[in-house]
């Protein structure tokens, strides 16, 4: 007998903002009953930052700690209160479990090492999440099992940022998941969080939910695997910022690898090459229309595309030349590359030249300093911040005109098709007015 395989469903935070959102996840999967299904949650929308406001408060000693905690609690309460009308019902006991661990954190001291206090209270909004969504299932019959992505998911110990042990990570799957896979019904678990060997809590990189979803789909030879979004496919740009976009029917694995590399946020980058090693077929899809046909990401490939378009926020452009007057030699990048691996800085464009280093990167959570200050006893850092990073794939001239606009070109790579340029905004010149 062939064991039917899953389909694996990976819904974000903005399909779980409220009670009517969650009885809409219920709606949609209702739909899916009769399928063996495997479900990965994000937290709900905003608690991540809202946590992450708790992390900076604790870690300063604000005295803000607490009142902020208390607000995310309160949510999640009422929350569960609006879904299920049962004080006594087992969930509000699973819920304040989750809540007593990050209390126990907010009693102690803040840990020295920000990213490790990070990784040991950020996580908490997957998991009082998918309680939640896990809780309101079975009440309104979908028998669904509960698991810890921690279970599974074996990382290094780089707080914040762990890469995945893939052997380890798959047999933990099959002696943790595996056998629930066999029974009846949903399971549910979390994204963006997995374990070390010395069994803390780490996260995958933020929005890294999607990521969990792939691994967990290589893992079980998932048939398929679908993002829930709240746009009804992966589109040429962020309606946020253009008009007339298009959604894109079809994607290979390749472009889709390459758009979310360059700073395309409907996918998370690292979400498509374990679905690209099994050929797992990655479908982008509308929580708001369900019916709608959606993006297919697959080994197919298109002839053709549109121009795309990427725009990363928070770059900055580091200038990077030796203190001696020395040409920038291998021996040097070597280094250089050492440090950017170390504190897993995000590279998204570089260019050399004889005398210096030209790299831009994520300007987010102090690493630009960090980086900075490790090199500085051999290099003279220059650090321009507050930039974008704009990204064309397919590119034509008029595309490029009407992005360029009155921005300053800092920094510009043509490649294969991709242009990519970093910009600064500036203020516009206006001509005196002159007197007669």
């Amino acid at each position: 007998m062939i064991k039917e395989k899953r389909k694996v469903f990976k819904f974000g935070g903005a399909s779980l903002k409220d009670a009517s959102a969650i009885r809409n996840v219920g709606k949609i999967l209702q739909r899916y009953q009769s399928n063996p299904l495997f479900i990965v949650v994000s937290a709900i929308g905003k608690t991540t930052n809202q946590l992450e406001e708790v992390v900076n408060a604790h870690a300063q000693k604000n005295g803000q700690a607490t009142a902020l905690w208390q607000s995310i609690k309160q949510r999640h309460f009422a929350l569960l209160s609006e879904l299920i009308d049962d004080p006594t019902h087992e969930a509000f006991v699973t819920l304040n479990d989750a809540f007593v661990e990050i209390e126990w954190v907010l009693d102690e001291e803040p840990y020295e090492n920000y990213d490790y206090l990070y990784d040991q209270m950020v996580p908490i909004g997957e998991i009082l999440a998918s309680v939640i969504l896990a809780a309101y299932l079975n009440h309104i019959g979908l028998r669904t099992q509960w698991a810890d992505a921690r279970d599974v998911i074996l990382t290094d110990d780089i707080f914040r940022e762990g890469w995945v042990q893939w052997e380890e990570t798959m047999a933990r799957f099959e002696y943790n998941m595996r056998p629930m896979l066999e029974e009846e019904g949903f399971v549910l678990t979390q994204g963006f969080i997995g374990s070390t060997t010395e069994n803390f809590t780490i996260t995958l990189g933020r929005e890294g939910s999607d990521y969990s979803a792939a691994i967990f789909s290589f893992c079980m030879d998932a048939d398929s695997m679908t993002i829930w979004k709240d746009v009804p496919g992966v589109l040429t740009a962020d309606p946020r910022k253009f008009d007339d976009v298009v959604k894109l029917d079809r994607l290979s694995y390749r472009e889709a690898i390459e758009m979310t590399y360059y700073g395309a946020k409907v996918i998370h980058p690292k979400t498509i090459k374990p679905l690209q090693n099994k050929n797992i077929p990655l479908y982008v899809k509308s929580f708001a229309d369900p019916d709608g046909s959606g993006t297919l990401i697959s080994s197919e490939v298109e002839d053709a595309y549109p121009p795309m378009v990427a725009i990363e926020g928070e770059q900055a452009l580091l200038q990077i030349a030796t203190r001696d007057f020395s040409f920038v030699a291998e021996h040097h990048m070597s280094n250089l590359f050492n440090v950017i691996a170390e504190l897993r800085l995000q590279v998204n464009m570089m260019q050399n030249t004889a005398i210096s280093f030209n790299v831009c990167v994520n300007d987010i959570d102090e690493r630009v300093d960090r980086f900075a200050e490790k090199i500085k006893e051999d290099f003279n850092v220059t650090i321009e911040r507050g930039l974008e990073l704009i990204t064309i794939r397919h590119y034509n001239q008029a595309t490029m005109d009407s992005l360029r606009g009155d921005k300053v070109v800092l920094l510009e790579e043509r490649i294969r098709g991709t242009v990519q340029l970093v910009v600064k905004d500036v203020p516009i010149l206006k001509r005196k007015a002159t007197s007669v």
